[in-house]
């Protein structure tokens, strides 16, 4: 049972999924165009129909399946999708005066749909075409200054048509307007985290039998979340493998190792191959050609231990793809190849396991969830994110054993000190960066050439853009003094100020 979300290209229908799901209803993102069979093999409880750049009066617009607004569903349609309703009902639509985008006040709301939102409400909106006659039965239930059909009500009430985005932050009381919905329309509020454990749980072990299922590991949150799941699930049918290429930060082996002890020393490999990679990328400085090396070689080191497992009967290859993987790569359709932005991304057709992928359908907040249910360390569970290639792109230049010991402890005494000053949790990724730079210094009465390092920390939504983070100065004074006390070679350290665009959130 779910709300099946239809994509008509909205830039917010993501956001629409998981404001659903915070709502604790199932909710999934299919094509705007997806056939009715394809819908309804979602057991759907509700419809939203999203927003989209089109008009629904051009010919070539995207348009539901044929019939579904004659199932009986109860329909939410945002934007794109009011008008759709509209127009496919028997009203009008057509190109507004001009364009209504930002924030609107709903100057008149009423009705089921608002229920317990009182005064004027703040909303967003993001739109050129408006509604300018409704289908017969319908009503207006809410207006602003400059549009007299800001929302409408079908007779049978539970259908409705919003011009504006309840999804988005910029819309206050948004959240409520869906909430109203899902309970008009008697979806089940059940999603969870301890149901979608026990859901996880039952399906893994249906699937997987009695077979022996093979994981990498790489220390985020996905895959050890994934670690402990498994392990709960099949217990001694798994083997996790942790592969140290030698570009991680101080300590961080022995954390995940720590970490993912409830799964047995029979069931966690953990290969050090720091010698191997770092002798692969001697004398490299691309950025691009150190990731290629970091890949080609993680794939080397983890195909000789898949193929040692493949001839003791390993069947299985589980991965901690997300569901954001699954829309970007499929449409929401979900697609069974290995992608590239995994772990074991390029493994060889030959290793012949199936995939097994219990993640595909939640995201990033929701794997965490989960990690808080299975145990998994708070430092861990809510750490930022790491690059795949590790401190490999976050030394500029070549990477050298003692240009990775002078990361490791700087890095240490910034991320530790946002810690310490309870900022870690306010920001969205932190990061050092050692340049090939060496700036000019004075130690006690001689002058000294030391290092310049970077300090970089972010605040975004969803990493497609960031704001560099306003870390108190006071704070960025005392790491400042810290780093170039405790880490000696480090003579200059300065902080990034520029976002993402035109900047990128790492420097290579």
């Amino acid at each position: 049972m779910s709300v099946v979300i239809l994509d008509f290209g909205s830039q917010y229908t993501r956001l629409i999924a998981r404001r659903v799901r915070e709502l604790r209803a199932y909710s999934v993102i299919l094509p705007g165009t997806a056939s009715l069979e394809r819908i309804l093999a979602e057991q759907p409880q509700a419809i939203i129909l999203s927003g989209g750049p089109n008009s629904v009066f051009d010919p070539s617009s995207p348009k539901p399946a044929e019939g579904l607004l004659e199932q009986g569903l109860p329909v939410l349609g945002i934007c794109y999708g009011m008008q759709y309703l509209a127009q496919a009902l028997g009203g009008r639509v057509e190109r507004a005066g001009r364009r209504e985008y930002g924030k609107a006040v709903l100057t008149r709301h009423e009705g089921p749909l608002f229920a317990g939102l009182e005064g004027e409400l703040q909303m967003w909106m993001s739109h050129s075409d408006a509604v300018t006659a409704l289908p017969e039965g319908w009503k207006v239930i809410a207006e602003t200054e400059e549009n007299p059909v800001a929302a409408i009500a079908a007779p049978d009430g539970r259908t409705f048509g919003v011009q504006f985005h309840p999804e988005v932050v910029h819309s206050p009381k948004g959240m409520a307007v869906l909430e109203n919905f899902l309970e008009l329309a008697g979806v089940r509020r059940d999603w969870t985290p301890e149901h979608t454990l026990e859901t996880l749980i039952a399906d893994i072990r249906a699937k997987v039998g009695s077979d022996r299922v093979l994981l990498a590991v790489s220390g985020g949150v996905d895959s050890s979340t994934l670690a402990l799941l498994l392990s709960r699930a099949i217990g001694s049918q798994l083997t996790a493998v942790f592969v140290d290429h030698g570009l991680l930060r101080l300590g961080e082996r022995h954390e995940v190792e720590q970490a993912l002890r409830p799964l047995g020393d029979e069931n966690l490999r953990v290969v050090d191959a720091s010698e191997q990679f770092l002798q692969a990328l001697k004398g490299v400085s691309d950025p691009e050609e150190k990731r290629k090396i970091v890949g080609r070689e993680f794939i080397r080191v983890f195909e000789a231990e898949a193929r040692k497992l493949s001839q003791e009967g390993c069947r299985w290859l589980a991965q901690g793809t997300l569901y954001p993987d699954v829309i970007e790569s499929a449409g929401g359709e979900g697609a069974a190849n290995i992608k590239s932005h995994h772990n074991v991304g390029g493994l060889p057709p030959d290793l012949k396991f199936e995939l097994l992928e219990p993640f595909r359908y939640l995201f990033k907040d929701e794997v965490r969830e989960l990690a808080l249910l299975l145990g998994l360390p708070e430092p861990i569970r809510m750490r930022h994110p790491f690059p795949g290639p590790g401190l490999a792109i976050r030394i500029l230049g070549e990477v050298t054993p003692h240009k990775l010991d002078i990361l490791r402890r700087a890095d240490d005494i910034f991320i530790s000190a946002l810690r310490e000053w309870n900022l870690y949790d306010s920001v969205s990724q932190a990061l050092a960066v050692l340049t090939p730079m060496q700036s000019v210094g004075v130690i006690g009465d001689e002058r000294s050439y030391g290092y310049v390092l970077g300090l970089r920390a972010v605040s975004t939504v969803d990493f497609m853009t960031a704001d560099w983070a306003r870390l108190p100065l006071d704070f960025l004074d005392e790491v400042a003094r810290k780093i170039t006390r405790q880490v000696p070679e480090i003579g200059r350290v300065v902080y990034d100020i520029t976002s993402k665009p035109p900047a990128t959130i790492e420097w290579e």
